[in-house]
C-alpha cells in the first residue's frame, strides 16, 4: 500500500471474501504529529482479484489516532 499512496501502513483492520476476490481495509499513517496521539490515520478499502492482484482502492475514512469509532 505504501508504494501506491506514499504513506506507511499501520495495519489491516478487515478482510472479507467477495465474489471476485477479496476486500481488505488497510490503515495507514497519513500525517505524523507530536504527540503521536494527534497523528492522522486513514483507512483504505482495497479490492483484490482471486490472485491477489489490485483491482481498485479508495480512502473510506480519515481519523485521529486514538479516537473512538462513533
Amino acid at each position: 500500500m505504501e508504494g501506491l499512496i506514499g504513506h506507511p501502513t499501520e495495519g489491516v483492520s478487515a478482510v472479507r471474501r467477495t465474489d471476485d476476490g477479496w476486500c481488505v481495509v488497510v490503515d495507514v499513517l497519513e500525517l505524523p504529529r507530536i504527540p503521536d496521539t494527534t497523528s492522522l490515520l486513514a483507512s483504505y478499502e482495497v479490492q483484490l482479484d482471486q490472485d491477489g492482484e489490485l483491482l481498485e482502492y479508495c480512502r473510506i475514512r480519515r481519523y485521529r489516532r486514538g479516537s473512538a469509532d462513533e
